[in-house]
């Protein structure tokens, strides 16, 4: 095995990244000792260093995050770039990019942290507790939440507290659920009740009958499917996103779209698709375009959509029914925005002259990265997939000089 000497005092964060990764990779070669004592011994020891590395790491994007260092390089928001270029799962992106802004907040939960006194399976717990509380309880429930993972409960038991003690503070300030519609509604008629939260936000409840389900399914179901392979969100968070954009509007430049045979919508029995490629019974196409309007969009040989191509500004509806077919999420690879709530993108830039609105000059991208195309051109790169689709990929921005690790020695001696 060869060896480095690295000083601590006089290494750059760079070179302790290098070198923790040299070390990471070594770990992850050997096999596991023959002894189980020996292995739980080792685990923990492991796990109490990477908690240390965690509160590196939640300095590291907390400093990204405030800066908005993210936007310069493709990436709407810190979570996505978590997301899309540390490929974390929504959850640990949410979980790590909550103790990020939270850390200022508990300073001693983030001194613990750093100096291992606390585990990052606590401190994620307590951020998440005072992320929706004003500051003067934030302090008082950070000593509080302390106090009980010092007498020993497991973090499991600490987070149901946290909630304890947001909802005593509802109670407090009277912003409190409202009492269990349940109990004061029938089930003829739909009801909907919503609370405020301390953050501005809004807790929903609620109760729809089979015809505004109808309606309810046939507006956000679509928009709420996964917007592909990569879509780490749960149902919740997808319904909840697409009924915010059918509040703002956002549904507006684009109809719930259903891919079917003429037959199908006069009674026939072939099965219709969604945009996303969902396939729906007949039946089921037939309900929504009762329910909530629908725009067939009618195959011919070949399965190829019908369309013609306009040297005009602005793309026609029949064309983005077709790329809405061509594109179930933002053609930026990077991207989770579903294609039906994106903007048509002129790939050549409609106002330079290059790309008529013609249907192969056209793709799908999300507003955000509509924006950064048009004011970074140099940051994305175009190129077609085998099925005829563009595909964007984003690019470091120009000027940035951000070391990145290299493979040092597979050994390092260490020196204090």
């Amino acid at each position: 095995m060869r060896s480095a000497r690295v000083d601590l005092d006089d290494a750059s964060t760079m070179e302790l990244v290098n070198a923790l990764s040299s070390i990471a990779a070594e770990l992850a070669a050997r096999e596991a000792p023959e002894s189980a004592a020996a292995c739980l011994e080792i685990t923990e020891a492991l796990a109490a260093a990477t908690d240390l590395q965690e509160s590196a790491l939640a300095t590291l994007i907390g400093r990204v995050d405030a800066a908005g260092e993210q936007q310069r390089w493709g990436y709407p928001s810190t979570r996505a770039w978590l997301r899309s270029k540390l490929g974390m799962r929504e959850s640990r992106a949410k979980e790590r990019l909550t103790l990020a802004r939270q850390r200022h907040r508990i300073p001693e939960v983030a001194k613990r942290l750093a100096a291992g006194d606390l585990s990052y399976g606590y401190a994620t717990t307590i951020a998440d507790s005072v992320a929706r509380l004003e500051d003067t309880d934030c302090a008082q429930a950070e000593a509080t939440l302390l106090d009980m993972a010092d007498q020993g409960f497991s973090a499991g038991k600490v987070a149901p507290f946290g909630q304890r003690i947001r909802d005593v503070i509802a109670e407090r300030d009277g912003t409190e659920d409202a009492p269990d519609a349940d109990t004061k509604h029938g089930y003829d008629k739909s009801w909907i009740t919503t609370t405020r939260s301390l953050d501005g936000g809004r807790y929903i409840k609620g109760w729809l009958n089979p015809e505004d389900a109808a309606i309810w399914d046939g507006t956000l179901a679509p928009l709420a499917k996964p917007a592909g392979p990569d879509d780490r969100r749960d149902v919740s968070e997808r319904t909840a996103a697409a009924l915010s954009s059918v509040l703002s509007g956002g549904h507006k430049a684009t109809k719930v779209t259903v891919i079917c045979d003429l037959e199908t919508l006069t009674g026939g029995n072939a099965p219709a698709r969604l945009t996303d490629g969902t396939p729906i019974p007949a039946a089921q196409a037939r309900r929504i375009a009762l329910a909530a309007g629908v725009s067939p969009l009618l195959l011919g040989r070949g399965n190829t959509p019908l369309y013609l191509g306009h040297r005009e500004r602005f793309a026609s509806a029949a064309q983005r029914q077709v790329l809405e077919t061509l594109y179930p999420t933002c053609a930026v690879r990077e991207c989770e925005t579903p294609g039906t709530l994106c903007e048509v993108d002129h790939v050549g830039g409609w106002a330079l002259g290059r790309s008529p609105t013609d249907i192969d000059q056209l793709a799908l991208t999300c507003g955000w990265h509509n924006r950064f195309k048009h004011t970074s051109p140099n940051q994305i790169h175009i190129a077609k997939d085998q099925d005829g689709r563009y595909v964007y990929r984003l690019l470091p921005p120009p000027d940035a000089a951000v070391p990145r690790a290299t493979s040092p020695p597979s050994g390092f001696d260490w020196a204090a």
